[in-house]
């Protein structure tokens, strides 16, 4: 293909492709959203031990409470009680959206110690399986790794596969905010790899980090790993409906509301993670000034203005990126709706030269990862469009703040 624009033929063709999928998956692989009941999750347990606790004599807030109502009590405690209800309720904390961010990385890091040795005794279980006692060590030694010395986890709940997010950068001070949304097979354990080491959260927070900085030295940012939702397993019925795009959107929307200070926030969106986004793009507060999405399946929509946003809406796609094969269309709640890099969309088309495939969007030395850096300080002028006519940088200044 020539162009980012599909044929009618070729439309029709994908839909019927799209239909055969469906079918396939519901033969094989049955309605995964179909889940076994289970009890009380650890962090739910922390939840419910924070609504019936009491300090200084008063009950604690409703942790659901909005966050500037949550910062206000955090606010009004002396350091010893915070330092109290840190170590009596540390998941609670650390996965509380107005707690002080500083509380929430102490908060996880206990969490994560009581996490680790959960698992370490789960090693020598004779119950369990040679495999399970192999997972239980890879998770014990995931946790080591995240509780290390410097490292900002803002969320940790390791029920399940488990969900998790880390800062890169000082949130409080930050000029400029960014959010990475990262796609399917997201978890504790695929939080951070070695091999391949761009194509995980914090390989691709870390990247965007220091391009960010290379772009412009004076403006302090920040970034954040964003797994803290439960991303579809594979590519199967849940990576083809919005269930988890409509659950992370509302996760990613208190992210963002309850992040401190009032900068501009921008969001980049891999793969599954730009569904989410478009899913909570109508919602998310004025402060987020762009949305980018690389390797898209959708947005959910037909049109960007339908998204619902004052954010910028900019999107690229790599030549060898498999991801446009996919039928982009949406029929009875399968699929995602319209190509965000097509004409018709209406995003700001950038350049992801050199990115190779659907997983190297954040590789150093690419124009992709150039692009993100440069709309995460601001600098729109500075981009790269997909089309030589510079279209993308339309109705842009140089240097915009917000």
């Amino acid at each position: 293909m020539t162009s980012f624009d599909t044929t009618p033929q070729l439309n029709v063709w994908r839909a019927l492709l799209a239909l055969a999928v469906v079918f396939v998956m519901l033969a094989t692989t049955g309605w995964t959203a179909l889940r076994n009941q289970r009890g009380d999750t650890p962090l739910q347990a922390s939840l419910s031990a924070w609504e019936d606790g009491r300090i200084g004599g008063y009950r604690l807030p409703d942790p659901q409470s909005q966050p500037a109502k949550l910062a206000r009590f955090f606010s009004s405690l002396t350091e010893r009680d915070r330092a109290s209800l840190v170590r009596k309720y540390p998941l609670a904390v650390g996965n509380m959206n107005g707690a002080p961010v500083e509380l929430r990385y102490r908060a996880n890091r206990i969490a994560l110690g009581q996490a680790r040795e959960v698992e370490r005794e789960r090693i020598h279980d004779n119950r369990l399986t040679p495999s399970g006692k192999h997972e239980a060590s890879r998770r014990m030694h995931r946790f080591e790794d995240l509780m290390e010395k410097d490292r900002r986890i803002l969320a940790f709940d390791p029920e399940g596969s488990g969900r998790v997010a880390e800062v890169f950068g000082d949130l409080r001070e930050a000029d400029r905010v960014s959010v990475v949304v990262p796609g399917v097979d997201t978890d504790l354990l695929t939080f951070q790899r070695t091999r391949r080491k761009y194509s995980a959260p914090v390989g691709m927070a870390e990247s965007l980090y220091a391009a960010e900085r290379a772009a412009r030295p004076s403006t302090r940012t920040a970034v954040i790993a964003w797994a803290d939702y439960t991303a579809p397993s594979g590519l199967g019925i849940d990576s083809a409906t919005a269930m988890r795009a409509n659950e992370g959107a509302v996760r990613l929307n208190a992210l963002v509301r309850a992040l401190p200070g009032g900068s501009p926030v921008s969001l980049f969106c891999h793969s599954y993670g730009s569904v989410v986004c478009g899913v909570a793009a109508h919602s998310l507060p004025g402060r987020v000034s762009d949305i980018a999405v690389a390797g898209s399946p959708g947005m959910r929509v037909e049109k960007a203005a339908q998204l619902q946003t004052t954010a910028r809406v900019w999107a690229m796609r790599d030549a060898d990126d498999w991801i446009q094969d996919v039928p982009y269309l949406e029929v009875g709640g399968l699929g995602h709706g319209a190509d965000p890099v097509s004409s018709g969309f209406g995003a700001r088309v950038l350049s992801a030269q050199g990115a190779k495939g659907h997983a190297g969007y954040f590789e150093p030395g690419t124009a992709s990862l150039m692009n993100f850096a440069e709309i995460g300080v601001g600098a729109y002028r500075s981009v790269h469009c997909a089309h030589e006519d510079g279209v993308c940088r339309t109705g842009l200044s140089g240097t915009a703040a917000a």
